[in-house]
């Protein structure tokens, strides 16, 4: 485990729903953050009964219940960072905001899961505003990707300027840092590099893009907890959020290549959370980033 130079083991916590499949949610929350020497902890807010092949049923977790787990943490282990990820519905969205707002915690990164790979809806379409008006105020960085993003923003987008546009209007919501994922852009959104993957980064009112080669593969089942769960890791070990942005971009490369000829599963398969960790490195704001050969580069 990660410690500073006074000793203290760093420790991020994840609340989010449970995978049975094991590659998404929880499950993938805490692989990663082994992965990157931090100490993982987890309140639970729903269970899954969910495979390869999609979610077969969901059992939400009374809020009450969320809260207790979020105090028997808190008053013990305490928390570096937040991580949330499926929030499932309403009154699970406010007990969380609350909590948060109490211990007035400033590292906090919001996945918005909304919708498994398969379709399945993962949050309640009536608890979306209250999604935007607790939670994200309290968000460091938030995670979307376009599907995610349109709903939070109310409009669809279309190109990848409309990806600009969704990024200033979320960040007017509060988050500090949006990061709208280019796994969803259809490849000729970005007309000069129609075989790379884009994240766009909005901090500081300047945009930063990290760029991955496109990966032919089906097999990416959690690769959105992977990528937020690696940027809470990172921040946690007193990263930057673009230096954190960065690594996480690298790590989820990585772990979806590395699982494109797994045979787990029939269907969307896991990514490999067991990827090796990318040097660090110092992005610079205003730039383009392109990852190539185990390492970051600077594009036109």
């Amino acid at each position: 485990m990660i410690r500073t130079k006074q000793g203290h083991v760093v420790r991020a916590l994840t609340i989010a729903g449970s995978d049975s499949g094991g590659g998404a949610g929880i499950q993938a929350d805490l692989k990663t953050m082994h992965q990157f020497q931090v100490y993982g902890m987890s309140v639970l807010t729903s269970l899954t009964a969910q495979n390869t092949n999609g979610v077969q049923g969901v059992y939400e977790v009374p809020p009450e219940f969320v809260r207790l787990q979020l105090e028997s943490v808190y008053t013990d282990l305490g928390i570096d960072v937040v991580k949330t990820g499926m929030l499932a519905n309403t009154k699970i969205i406010h007990t969380v905001a609350s909590f948060l707002r109490e211990i007035d915690i400033e590292k906090v990164v919001v996945d918005p899961v909304m919708v498994a790979k398969g379709g399945t809806p993962l949050l309640r379409q009536e608890s979306v505003e209250i999604l935007k008006d607790e939670l994200l105020p309290l968000a460091m960085v938030i995670t979307p990707n376009v599907v995610e993003a349109e709903e939070l923003c109310g409009y669809s987008i279309r190109d990848f300027e409309d990806c600009h546009r969704a990024a200033i209007d979320i960040a007017a919501l509060g988050p500090r840092a949006v990061i709208v994922k280019g796994g969803h852009m259809p490849p000729d959104w970005i007309k000069d590099a129609p075989n790379l993957v884009v994240d766009l980064v909005y901090v500081g009112g300047e945009f930063t893009y990290f760029a991955s080669e496109r990966v032919d593969t089906y097999k990416t089942h959690g690769t959105g907890c992977t990528f937020s769960s690696a940027i809470t890791s990172m921040l946690a070990r007193g990263a930057s959020i673009l230096e954190a942005v960065g690594m996480a971009k690298a790590f989820i490369y990585e772990a979806v290549k590395r699982a494109k000829t797994w045979d787990v599963g029939e269907g969307h398969g896991p990514t490999d959370q067991s990827a090796p960790i990318p040097a660090r490195f110092e992005p610079m704001s205003s730039a383009f980033y392109v990852f190539r050969n185990g390492r970051w580069v600077r594009g036109e």
